[in-house]
């Protein structure tokens, strides 16, 4: 059975899509079978592996009102180990045509349930926001990683989505854990960013991993081209951050 892990934070802007893509890009080169899940309207994490939405028939969105398997949208990537299931702009829609429908927090578990033997690792994006889309990836999920940006403003929503984290366990999904937490767009010369991590070490006890991506140019230029980091700029501090925490949640499993 392969391990579904859920990179998840209702805030924005925290490098959860870059962490997802990134993460998965490295579990692939480190030789384990990957599945991306892309239950984003945006479709960053799908466009960061190199698949153009635009030519896309079906995607996630088709999949979640079970107009098409998951099989039947299952894509390869150019990278190595890796396939994606892509979404598209049309899963904007998915929050009110799914709000009817019976166990609707449950239908991307069921959906993905025949593939999920086939994979060793299964990585799910899901939106900056706390809809239906993100529970579904909640419910689906053994653990969560919480990609956290080191400044102040990302504290604030820390109380609100263990809240969120517990509500989902209780009434879903209760083998769901947290794997950790990752600090993102690290800089070492902010006091800001030290008291940052202090705190959430003592939110998080143990929970966090010593792994910090930094943040890069190279980060915010690899998309740009169809690329994780990890490919686009391999030598990078970036690259090598990605790596270096993918090693270290594969130590923990």
């Amino acid at each position: 059975m392969g391990k579904i892990v859920t990179i998840f934070n209702q805030k924005g802007g925290v490098g959860k899509t870059t962490t997802c893509v990134n993460m998965a890009a490295a579990l692939g080169y480190k030789g384990y079978k990957t599945l991306l899940i892309d239950v984003d309207p945006q479709g960053n994490a799908t466009s960061g592996v190199g698949i153009d939405k635009s030519t896309l028939d079906y995607s996630t969105y088709d999949m979640l009102l079970g107009e098409v398997t998951a099989r039947s949208i299952l894509t390869e990537t150019a990278f190595k180990n890796l396939s994606v299931l892509p979404a598209s702009i049309d899963l904007a829609g998915a929050e009110i045509e799914l709000s009817n429908v019976e166990n609707r927090n449950r239908i991307l578990k069921k959906a993905i349930a025949t593939l999920v033997v086939e994979y060793d690792y299964i990585i799910i994006d899901c939106p900056p926001s706390l809809g239906i889309l993100s529970i579904n990836a909640l419910v689906a999920a053994d653990t969560l990683i919480v990609p956290l940006q080191c400044e102040y403003y990302a504290l604030e929503g820390l109380s609100q989505l263990v809240n969120t984290v517990r509500t989902v366990k209780k009434e879903y999904n209760p083998h769901l854990e947290l794997e950790g937490v990752l600090f993102t767009m690290y800089d070492s010369r902010l006091k800001l960013t030290q008291q940052v991590i202090d705190e959430v070490n003592q939110f998080f006890p143990k929970k966090t991993y010593k792994t910090m991506i930094p943040r890069s140019v190279k980060i915010a230029e690899a998309p740009s081209f169809g690329e994780p980091v990890i490919y686009y700029e391999k030598y990078s501090k970036a690259s090598f951050a990605y790596k270096k925490f993918t090693d270290e949640f594969l130590k923990k499993q």
